[in-house]
């Protein structure tokens, strides 16, 4: 079917006003075909850098779908609510801003996708301000040639058990690999033109995932819309998570001409048997064929709208593969255990962060910051890598790593790694969570909170952000609610448990007054070269009267670290902010034989 009249004009190079849209303006060419404008919403739906919720991608489906079926006039906000929020006939959109709130994000996206990853398609899809109507255009070879290209747009942008052993080993061998004779500084600096130009591309190598077609097995007409819409929600799910590349669809999975064809495929079948559905779920290497990883998701019918089920079955999918100790993060730790190509070294710094995460080690940490160090100035655009080398600095402040340099020092640098990360990529949840740490050790809690909020809103199913969002909000005094989400995230978490997390669960039982508890998850932490692990073990081990043991933790910190229990308050004021819990955790320090200083 054509396009209506009004946005034929539009692409025909026409002065109008569209549907009470803007007049814009499109330089006169040949209408692009219907089957082009579909195979470029295919396109920009399924690309990492079009980052926005699966209700957004639905609703730029909707738009483009209506207009090209010559109904532009049905595209209203109460259409776009009811028909693909899903809200009743009482939606009001002079009260409820939902749809112009959606439309600004589409839009942004839109626009962050032809800068990166669309500046050389064939077809340009906008949606002007003012309304809903989308408008199409080709993009000539002069907007192609006048594109600024990698280089510029850098330039541009960077001015602004058994498995956790093989994870701790990774963490220091792969940076120690990567870093290698490498003198670099300690200090974050801008990138220099130089630099750019040393820049292999506008990022490195990082995994790539191709999400196939699903299979359907049952061959209903319901069984097609419920795997149709699974494969869509997976990837909508998995391109949140900016370690991977995800790409969709039998053209993506063959390999280019170059051989750099796509590093792992994932393969879904749905099999639909009255009120139950399985998703057999397959993670393939692409190198040799083999099965890396697979699983079933069972969901009811009768329990779920279909809706519900399939988000619930893609987060399950997500969460599994593509975050941070996930299936390809671990195969990928276990590829890079004895050597690291150069085109991979950056991404091998990531790996070597979430090791180091396993343990907390000094030693490691300070290999993994040179490492990210190196990958922010080889690639100076690579959001994700400024993200970790933020909370390495972090880290210095925390758990009192580089004892010759101050507190601020270390902060001002975290800040200026994550200011550079968030813009760079502000929808990078990394990058998001850096910055949340940097406000709240900046003292600025409500702000870090609000980031942490956002963040998790953009993806629920990232274990490390939810679980360090989880800690500041319990740190700050929502302990039911910030300690649960920690819970949630040592359950989900599909790799080697964090230490970390599992120190933090310590904490919550602490100030649940379930010292046992605390001294089990403690035990379980096993961080014996980190200083907050034995701060809180040694409170816990004073409320249990265990002199003994709380008189070796105390030794242990006097020992490494001079000076600490003489600003035991400012120490403790930076990690817990409210006096009332303060005062509890004196309370444990005391009856382990600590003095604390009057306030």
């Amino acid at each position: 079917m054509p396009l209506d009249t009004s946005v034929r004009c539009s692409v025909m190079g026409a002065d109008m006003t569209i549907a009470g849209q803007e007049s814009v303006r499109v330089e006169p060419t040949a209408l692009p075909s219907d089957e082009e404008i579909l195979a470029q919403l295919d396109r920009i739906r399924f690309s990492a850098e079009f980052d926005v919720p699966g209700r957004a991608r639905k609703f730029l489906t909707y738009v483009v779908e209506q207009a090209i079926a010559g109904r532009s006039d049905r595209i209203k906000a109460y259409s776009i609510a009811t028909e693909v929020f899903g809200r009743d006939s009482s939606f009001d959109a002079q009260t409820d801003p939902a749809v112009r709130i959606e439309a600004g994000r589409v839009r942004r996206a839109l626009e962050r996708y032809y800068l990166v990853a669309g500046r050389n398609d064939p077809i340009v899809i906008r949606i002007p301000k003012g309304g809903y109507v989308p408008i199409f255009e080709r993009q000539t070879d002069a907007q192609v040639e006048a594109d600024p290209g990698p280089s510029a747009l850098a330039r541009s942008v960077s001015s602004i058990q058994s498995s956790r052993q093989r994870w701790i080993w990774f963490g220091v061998g792969a940076a120690a690999l990567v870093v290698g004779g490498l003198a670099t500084s300690a200090l974050v600096r801008p990138a220099s033109d130089e630099d750019l130009a040393r820049s292999s591309g506008i990022r490195p190598n990082i995994p790539r995932l191709v999400v196939m077609p699903f299979e359907d097995l049952s061959g209903t007409q319901q069984s097609a819309m419920i795997t149709r819409g699974l494969a869509d929600e997976v990837i909508s799910n998995v391109a949140k998570f900016k370690e991977i590349i995800v790409a969709a669809g039998e053209t993506a999975a063959r390999p280019s001409a170059a051989g750099d064809g796509p590093t792992y495929t994932l393969e879904g079948r749905v099999r639909l048997e009255g009120d139950k559905l399985r998703l057999g779920i397959r993670l393939i290497q692409r190198s040799d064929g083999s099965v890396v990883w697979a699983n079933n998701y069972d969901e009811n019918l009768r329990v779920h709208k279909i809706i519900e089920l399939q988000e619930n079955a893609a987060a399950a999918v997500a969460t599994a593969v593509a975050q941070p100790y996930g299936v390809i993060f671990q195969a990928n730790a276990t590829h890079f255990t004895g050597s690291v190509p150069d085109d991979w070294e950056a991404y091998a710094c990531t790996l070597a962060y979430y090791g180091y995460r396993s343990d907390l080690n000094p030693q490691t940490h300070a290999s993994v910051q040179e490492c990210l160090l190196h990958a922010t100035r080889q690639f100076p655009n690579y959001a994700t890598a400024w993200a970790l080398l933020s909370m390495t600095y972090i880290d210095e402040l925390r758990f009192r790593y580089r004892l010759g340099r101050s507190p601020p020092t270390s902060l001002e640098h975290a800040i200026e790694a994550a200011a550079r990360a968030v813009e760079l990529d502000p929808q990078n949840v990394r990058a998001l969570q850096a910055e949340m740490l940097t406000l709240f050790f900046r003292g600025e809690v409500d702000a870090a909170l609000a980031v942490g909020a956002r963040a998790f809103a953009i993806n629920p199913n990232d274990t490390e952000l939810s679980g360090e969002y989880g800690f500041r909000l319990a740190l700050s005094g929502e302990w039911r609610r910030g300690c649960d989400l920690v819970s949630r995230t040592v359950a989900d978490n599909p790799g080697p448990v964090v230490g970390y997390f599992e120190a933090a669960l310590a904490v919550c039982s602490y100030f649940k007054r379930d010292y046992v508890a605390a001294e089990r998850w403690a035990s379980l932490a096993d961080l014996r070269a980190n200083p907050s692990y034995h701060i809180i073990l040694l409170a816990t081990l004073g409320k249990l009267r265990k002199i003994e043991e709380a008189r070796v933790e105390r030794e242990w910190l006097e020992t490494n670290l001079p000076g600490f229990f003489d600003n035991i308050r400012r120490e403790v004021a930076l990690r817990i902010r409210r006096p009332e819990d303060q005062r509890q955790l004196f309370e444990g320090l005391r009856e382990a034989g600590v003095p604390i200083p009057e306030s």
